[in-house]
């Protein structure tokens, strides 16, 4: 009765589901994708390996990571094509969108959020926007606008698991009905008009019609969201870590409940950004802060203390691979299932270049365990990377902002 009246088609692979659609899970995994990106960079000689291919020596930041040689891809020599202005380009990290030096541009869709906007409503959330700290994201709108990330772990886990009072869960889903409501009024205003126009405004019509339909769609999810508990989840509330400056900590903090959140289904697009912060992370070894380190200007003293704070960057992103790779999802390793991207809008923060961008590529089914070296002078355009991962994704797409094509020597 449940699939006659589509009520199923709505839901996601819930976890007291699966006994039920076992064997419709074995057929089609949902596929998901979390973006890390950096607000500083990362010191290319520390991240790139001087050869190309399989046969790799590992560098300084990636020795960590040999026990995950084989669930990841180091990319070299890629940038945003056109895309200038420093620590403005954070802009433009998920949308290759050149944003200029005056803040004029305009800027578009983010990965993650066109993948929401196409397949986000088959989950509670169609996505996550997150950050370590402060009020920027690299996620942005259809028309351009900046999505604000939140970034307590402990709120994040409050919505994603902590159910409302039964009366707070009717009064919202009581107010996603009254939106729905008139959403239906304006559509019937549509209708009429429409025998009153000639061909041309129909059509404009026509197709702000079908924008009211597709939101009317969401809404009737929501409603239904709202109605539904939380799943359950075998963990505790975390604790916010205190300390600002304390980046990596907040970041393992952070990273367990996004596994939490794939883990149940509850969104599968995630952004989580690390901005450049000011403070001195608490790290044996370092004692000047994040931001002045990254402009190091060639200094060994302020280049040794930075690569202390990087390499704990990547080893945290490392523990994040195999915390995924752990997980079972009904026969498959969640990390199998999630393409996992970490980047940062500079090759260099030291002077400001947005070329030669730092790129790992893990999971999602791509086959890894390889450094795909391109031209660090004229750079290979990295949003032809976006298209592989959002094909890979299910999107039928051949162009995403101004890439080429897809990644040369990227298969699945």
């Amino acid at each position: 009765m449940l699939r006659g009246t589509g009520i199923a088609m709505g839901l996601p692979w819930l976890s007291a589901m699966q006994p039920t659609f076992a064997s419709d899970r074995s057929e089609s995994k949902p596929k998901r994708l979390v973006t890390m990106t950096l607000g500083l960079g990362l010191v290319a000689d520390n991240l790139f390996p001087e050869a190309g291919g399989r046969d790799y020596q590992a560098t300084p930041y990636l020795r960590p990571l040999q026990d995950l040689r084989n669930q990841f891809t180091v990319v070299s020599g890629t940038s945003h094509p056109g895309v200038k202005g420093g620590h403005r380009a954070e802009a433009s990290i998920l949308t290759a969108t050149p944003m200029g030096s005056a803040g004029k541009a305009k800027n578009s869709i983010s990965i993650d959020q066109l993948l929401a906007k196409h397949f986000g409503d088959a989950t509670r959330f169609p996505s996550l926007v997150l950050s370590n700290g402060g009020s920027t994201s690299p996620s942005y709108t259809e028309n351009g606008s900046m999505i604000p990330p939140e970034s307590s772990p402990s709120r994040l886990f409050a919505k994603l698991f902590i159910n409302d009072p039964p009366q707070q869960r009717k009064i919202q889903a009581q107010r996603v009905h009254e939106g729905r409501s008139i959403m239906d009024l304006v559509g019937e205003d549509v209708k009429s008009l429409e025998r009153q126009l000639g061909v041309g405004d129909r059509n404009r019509l026509d197709a702000y019609f079908t924008s009211v339909r597709q939101l009317e769609k969401r809404m009737e999810l929501s409603e239904r969201w709202a109605k539904l508990p939380k799943p359950d989840v075998d963990a505790k509330k975390p604790v916010d870590v205190g300390n600002p400056n304390d980046l990596i900590a907040r970041q393992k903090t952070m990273c367990e409940v996004i596994k939490l959140a794939l883990q149940t289904d509850s969104t599968r697009y995630i952004s989580f950004h690390v901005p450049g912060s000011g403070g001195v992370l608490p790290l044996e070894g370092v004692d000047e802060g994040y931001h002045s380190l990254s402009h190091h200007g060639q200094d060994e003293d302020k280049l040794s203390q930075l690569a202390i704070v990087e390499e704990a960057f990547v080893d945290q992103w490392g523990q994040f691979l195999r915390d995924l790779k752990e997980t079972d999802d009904s026969g498959a390793s969640l990390l199998d299932l999630t393409t996992v991207f970490l980047t940062s809008n500079l090759g260099n923060a030291s002077n400001h270049d947005n070329r030669n961008m730092p790129v790992l590529l893990a999971g999602g089914g791509f086959r890894h365990g390889q450094h795909l070296a391109f031209d660090r002078k004229n750079n290979y355009p990295l949003p032809n990377l976006y298209v592989s991962m959002l094909q890979n994704l299910g999107m039928e797409i051949d162009q995403f902002a101004t890439s080429t094509g897809t990644m040369n020597g990227l298969s699945s």
